[in-house]
């Protein structure tokens, strides 16, 4: 009978010191003080027999759609200044969070979430340092206390040192909010701090010779979010303005004070904007566009809820609606199937199988042999902005151009953004990351 066996792993469990877990949820009632005469998991006992509860831990949400972990108490993620730097952050995101004490709550777990999405291994969670005022966060912090691998700088992000603290020069990406309700007097200055940021951010310099890590080539599955193997040698940028960087607006005509050295016209449509091309800037108008893409194509929806929410459930959508927020549950056949699902990834021309294409190949070229010979599916490429230039006057921003046409022409510089299937092996195709 397999509840004996159930009992007794959960026995042992309790005296490990761990907590028991009952119909879902984490208890730390003792075995003694729970009956004894029936089963306390919460299953059927025809189900019991194809569970090891002393193996079983709860680290997806009850759908298996995102990563779970128990509440953590906000005091446990807040960082100072001097165990910010003592941590030596890489390959991280930074949050810049204007908000005062009584703003608005703009919701940090939409973006967050995606980040913690099911079909990422936990290993290839990027941590997410939150810099900005902490009564303000404490308000988000429900939303939050389940997402693992976050951490909260009490700071400003106009601070150089507490951006020097969370090593801003090393992350992935920088990404700059602004909570504050906008003056009525003059809705240009709505994005004024948001500005200021990141223009502070891009006028830093960094020592070239400190921020060097190393890892071991035989780390198991040493893949990153993006599906490129982790960098062995990874140096930040010494120039702030190299520094990954995408920056929130509210008024779309404010894109124009981002770049110094772009001479758009003030008056040139968001869409057109190197700001926007480069996927520096994002205005609240884009949602207005996707919206009304949805409204039109429901197919659409599908495509970007993979781009934008890392995937949902009809069961999560209505638990998050009615503001349970995230709940934990056990690792099930039927819940491990929603990590099945694609991510997006970023493929480097430079090397690989894929290399040959970016000497003078066809786009079309690239998709059917993605499509065919790996299930992958291209959806846009990331060229680099002076590519055809070789001076020292060439910078090393790229552009999206989603969909090109079939007879579009690659470039060895050229990475590539597609769908990936689920569990990938690192064996069967090599990725590889561009430095540049």
């Amino acid at each position: 009978m397999p509840i004996p066996i159930v009992k007794k792993n959960m026995m042992s469990k309790e005296e490990n010191g761990a907590k028991n877990m009952m119909n879902g949820r984490p208890t730390n009632k003792s075995t003694a003080q729970q009956k004894p005469s029936k089963l306390e998991v919460g299953i059927a006992d025809d189900q019991a027999k194809d569970f090891d509860f002393a193996k079983t831990e709860m680290k997806y949400d009850s759908t298996g759609m995102f990563h779970w972990t128990p509440a953590r108490s906000i005091e446990d993620c807040i960082l100072d200044r001097n165990q910010a730097a003592m941590t030596v952050l890489n390959g991280h995101v930074v949050v810049c969070l204007f908000a005062d004490p009584d703003s608005p709550l703009i919701g940090l777990r939409n973006l967050v979430m995606p980040l913690r999405a099911s079909n990422f291994h936990y290993h290839e969670l990027k941590h997410v340092v939150i810099v900005g005022a902490v009564d303000y966060i404490r308000r988000e912090w429900k939303t939050l206390q389940n997402l693992p691998k976050i951490s909260v700088l009490n700071g400003s992000p106009l601070s150089r040192a507490d951006l020097r603290a969370v090593n801003v020069n090393l992350c992935d990406m920088c990404v700059i909010l602004s909570a504050k309700v906008p003056s009525n007097d003059d809705p240009t200055l709505a994005d004024k701090e948001a500005i200021l940021a990141s223009l502070n951010i891009k006028a830093m310099t960094f020592d070239d010779t400190i921020g060097v890590l190393n890892q071991s080539s035989n780390a198991p599955d040493a893949m990153s979010p993006l599906g490129s193997p982790i960098v062995l040698h990874r140096k930040g940028s010494v120039y702030g303005s190299n520094v990954p960087m995408i920056t929130e607006l509210v008024n779309d005509s404010n894109v124009q004070f981002l770049d110094q050295d772009d001479d758009d016209d003030p008056d040139t449509e968001l869409y057109l904007t190197q700001p926007f091309a480069c996927g520096t800037a994002f205005a609240v108008s884009v949602l207005d566009s996707l919206m009304s893409t949805t409204y039109f194509n429901q197919n659409a929806l599908t495509l970007i809820r993979s781009l934008i929410t890392g995937g949902a459930t009809p069961e999560l959508e209505i638990i998050l609606a009615e503001g349970a927020g995230l709940r934990g549950g056990y690792s099930t056949p039927d819940t491990l199937s929603h990590r099945d699902r694609c991510r997006v990834g970023q493929i480097s021309l430079s090397d690989g199988p894929l290399a040959t294409f970016g000497e003078g190949r066809k786009y079309q070229d690239l998709f059917v042999a993605s499509l065919r010979n790996y299930g992958m599916l291209c959806i846009g490429l990331y060229r680099l902005r002076d590519a055809a230039l070789t001076t020292v006057d060439a910078t090393s921003k790229r552009y999206v151009i989603t969909n090109p046409p079939f007879d579009f022409g690659l470039l060895p510089t050229d990475q590539v953004y597609v769908l990936l299937p689920f569990e990938r092996k690192q064996s069967r195709f090599s990725f590889s990351e561009t430095e540049v």
